[in-house]
């Protein structure tokens, strides 16, 4: 059976290191199959996200990673929050602006929001990396059945995570 969904990808190095754009590249070259609508790369000193898109949700406006406001969050996730509407109106009267309709857009402003706890507001089934750059912060997060896959590993001062077990390979 061939997985239909978006590919998430990270390479994140313990100590600030050049980070090589086409191990990237390759990473989500092998999960092209996954993402066939678009792909998105973000970087910084420390940290590189990747993803490979499959539009279900914010057809047009749904790229990724994705910032927050000011661009200090950056998301890339694979699957769907089913409850983002609900999420939206709530956040909403607290003063978040949104600029897509892509349910993966609520992530940051929830961080924000309520820190780590902001797990507990997610539905859905997905698996999403979340980078915040002013606190030097990366989240890994799955839904709570697993659905999305999520894999990662260690190679020396580098963590490296990916939707697939394949795109781990070229780091």
């Amino acid at each position: 059976m061939r997985e239909i969904m978006c590919g998430i990808a990270g390479i994140y190095h313990y100590e600030k290191e050049s980070i090589n754009d086409a191990v990237m590249e390759k990473m989500l070259e092998c999960m092209s199959h996954r993402g066939p609508d678009g792909s998105g790369m973000y970087k910084d000193s420390e940290i590189m996200l990747g993803h490979k898109r499959l539009a279900i949700i914010g057809l047009t406006t749904g790229a990724q990673p994705m910032p927050n406001a000011d661009r200090s969050i950056w998301v890339c996730a694979n699957g769907e929050i089913f409850n983002y509407i609900e999420l939206r109106e709530d956040l909403g009267k607290k003063g978040y602006t949104f600029s897509t309709t892509c349910d993966i857009e609520v992530i940051a402003p929830l961080y924000q929001e309520y820190g780590l706890d902001f797990l507990s507001h997610l539905n859905g089934q997905f698996a999403f990396a979340l980078w915040d750059s002013k606190a030097h912060r990366l989240v890994l997060a799955r839904d709570r059945f697993g659905i999305a896959p999520l894999f990662y590993t260690r190679k020396g001062k580098t963590f490296v995570f990916a939707s697939t077990v394949k795109a781990l390979l070229p780091v």
